[in-house]
């Protein structure tokens, strides 16, 4: 055996992405608000892209054309004037993106997005300023603040505390009368319940603030909790000896005179704001689709490269930093472009197929596989996933995500395909109809089902069941 470094040649094919290619995927996978900031990171990296206003001057117009065939280009004339063709063609090719906003919808669409920023809620008072602005009425001295200001940033959203005094006076090095007495003040603030250890001392928390409480109120919060979530009524009433209509009425006064989250009405979380890439409207009785930008810019090569290109004739590396930047600049462009091709394609045969759903809903939703869709736009399947990931569609049913008109389906007796949404949506209108004191089980439902020409398995029921939020029938029972 000989040991050592060689050199050998071998042939073989490879698939390899470029980069420019994984751009595009990139691109074409970022929602539209995403989108919005990576254009605006690019204009701030790369000189040759600009924003383009609306009813401007072409970035190859002006003083800067190429010389006419009459004169004799230098070496260095015919590579600015192979940018400026190709620059050109970009230039038109960007100019037939379809739908293009034109000075007056865009106006129009101005006015809309003021509008709904007038409309849109502020972000409101968060639980811990809440607690805070209590605790700094009643004056404590520093110490004692100290320790309600951790207590206070210690719950979680719904306003539990899951740190004992003991805890937070080790964590924080103080006594532990220091730590119970800020844990005893901040249980006192409002709302009812805050900084609990549980869902049981939440609730008794909420019911020691009330004037009278029916002792079986109290019963049933401190030791039937568990039997209540079960909606185990007659074991309740064995054991407290309470019939089953006073047992009733005091879960009632539980479920609505109380608040198992009390903080959740001050959750930092925000709304997150949905703006949907294609619009879909009905003309003359035909569905039209339309791509929307919202509000990101056109695009265009800024007209400076024509001095920086002149520039730079003397020295290469630099006249190759150049093109490499107008490639990217142009790369960029034609990827914004294809994005909004390829989702308009897409789009307009997802509304073909669910023309249905447009008209009648949910229940003439039809199975449709990705697969389907990629065969008739050209593309691959994965194409189309990349396509509809994190976009939403505006229908006059109201606003959806693109990968909820995909789904399974099933035979029907009639021979017709029901999509899993469809008989989703029977199988919640059987549940919402059927007896409430003697509620259908799984089986049960498979039955029903079943008369209506839908034929699917227990376990199947069960999972569309508990996807729907739907409790078994044993919890759904009306005593």
């Amino acid at each position: 055996m000989r040991l050592g470094l060689t050199q050998s040649l071998r042939a073989e094919q490879r698939l390899v992405q470029s980069p420019q290619m994984i751009q595009a995927m990139q691109i074409l996978q970022t929602p539209l608000l995403e989108l919005k900031d990576q254009v605006e990171q690019e204009l701030q990296e790369n000189v040759f892209l600009e924003v383009r206003e609306a009813g401007g001057d072409s970035a190859l117009d002006g003083d800067g054309a190429p010389p006419g065939p009459e004169a004799q280009p230098s070496l260095d004339e015919k590579l600015e004037r192979q940018f400026a063709a190709e620059l050109e063609q970009l230039e038109k090719r960007t100019e037939r993106v379809p739908n293009r906003v034109s000075s007056g919808a865009g106006e129009e669409a101005s006015e809309r997005w003021m509008e709904m920023l007038n409309n849109t809620p502020d972000a409101g008072e968060s639980l811990s300023d809440h607690l805070l602005e209590q605790a700094r009425l009643l004056d404590p001295r520093p110490e004692l603040y100290a320790v309600i200001e951790h207590i206070v940033y210690s719950l979680d959203e719904n306003g539990r505390l899951h740190e004992s005094a003991e805890q937070i006076a080790r964590d924080l090095v103080v006594p532990i009368t220091l730590a119970e007495e800020a844990f005893d003040l901040v249980r006192t603030f409002d709302p009812h319940g805050v900084a609990a250890k549980d869902l049981r001392d939440c609730l008794l928390m909420q019911l020691d603030r009330m004037s009278y409480v029916r002792p079986l109120t109290r019963d049933l919060v401190d030791r039937h909790l568990d039997d209540l979530a079960m909606n185990r009524l007659p074991k309740i009433a064995k054991e407290t000896g309470a019939t089953i209509a006073e047992i009733q009425e005091s879960w009632e006064f539980i479920r609505y005179q109380l608040n198992p989250h009390p903080g959740a009405a001050f959750s930092p979380s925000k709304n997150a704001s949905v703006v949907p890439d294609v619009v879909v409207e009905e003309v003359d009785g035909v569905f039209e689709v339309r791509t929307e930008r919202g509000q990101l810019p056109e695009l265009g090569i800024s007209s400076v490269y024509r001095n920086l290109l002149k520039e730079a004739r003397q020295d290469p590396k630099v006249y190759e930093y150049l093109r490499r930047k107008i490639d990217a600049a142009k790369w960029f462009i034609e990827a914004i472009h294809q994005r909004q091709n390829t989702i308009h394609r897409i789009a307009s045969d997802i509304v073909r197929r669910q023309e249905g759903f447009l008209r009648h809903g949910v229940r003439a939703l039809q199975p449709l596989k990705m697969q389907e869709v990629a065969d008739v736009v050209g593309v691959h399947i994965s194409t189309v996933s990349r396509a509809i990931s994190g976009k939403y569609i505006e229908t006059p049913q109201g606003i959806f995500d693109l990968k909820r008109f995909f789904s399974g389906g099933t035979v029907t007796d009639s021979g017709d395909m029901m999509s899993q949404q469809a008989v989703k949506d029977r199988l919640r209108e059987i549940v919402e109809k059927e007896d409430k004191s003697n509620p259908w089980s799984d089986d049960q439902l498979v039955e029903e089902l079943g008369k209506r020409g839908i034929h699917i398995a227990r376990r199947t029921v069960t999972k569309y069941r508990k996807a729907l939020g739907l409790e078994s029938s044993s919890r759904r029972k009306v005593f």
